[in-house]
């Protein structure tokens, strides 16, 4: 079977990351939020904006959480 060495060597690096972490996901999100706030790089989200129109239903959510069954997408 053929072994790609470029993946070895990630997963290698992943598992001493992990493993420095004792394996905690919490400490991982930690140490990677911390890593991302000290680059100083603008992070971009591309989740959807609240008060969309849902994709079932038809009607406008507004930003409270409520309803406006007077806003009907057409």
């Amino acid at each position: 079977m053929w072994v790609d060495e470029i993946v070895e060597e990630i997963r290698q690096i992943r598992e001493e990351y992990a493993k420095s972490f004792n394996y905690d996901l919490g400490a991982i999100f930690a140490d990677l939020r911390k890593k991302q706030e000290e680059s100083g790089k603008k992070v971009v989200t591309l989740s959807r904006q609240p008060g969309l129109t849902t994709r079932w239903s038809g009607q406008v959510q507004a930003l409270d959480g409520e309803n406006n069954s007077s806003l009907r997408s057409t």
